[in-house]
């Protein structure tokens, strides 16, 4: 069993199971912690270029700049490592990590 340390450390956790809903995705990992991403939050945390400051890191996407009405149209498995979502916006470009989408269910806690 994985513990809190090894998640953050490196330890692989790995999608089970993911469901699109319109305004929201749902991952079950594969330590069975369930998480659900409103659309509108991805949207805000998208890692692009266009949205973050490929040199400095610097958020450029304002939060307040996305509607919390958000839709997601299609999600795309990319390799074994991520997911890329097309926005209702038509924002597409961003590519979630495993990683980085685990943090962010941690950060709902």
């Amino acid at each position: 069993m994985r513990n809190e340390s090894q998640l953050r450390h490196g330890a692989a956790v790995m999608p089970v199971a993911i469901e699109q809903e319109t305004d929201a995705l749902t991952i079950t990992w594969s330590d069975n912690q369930k998480c659900r991403y409103a659309a509108a939050d991805l949207r805000r945390h998208c890692p692009c270029a266009q949205c973050v400051n490929e040199w400095t890191g610097e958020r450029t996407l304002r939060p307040d700049a996305v509607s919390d009405v958000m839709t997601l149209v299609d999600t795309e498995i990319v390799g074994r490592y991520a997911l890329s979502f097309k926005f209702g916006d038509g924002h597409e470009t961003g590519i979630y990590s495993f990683r980085l989408l685990r943090e962010l269910c941690e950060a709902q806690r």
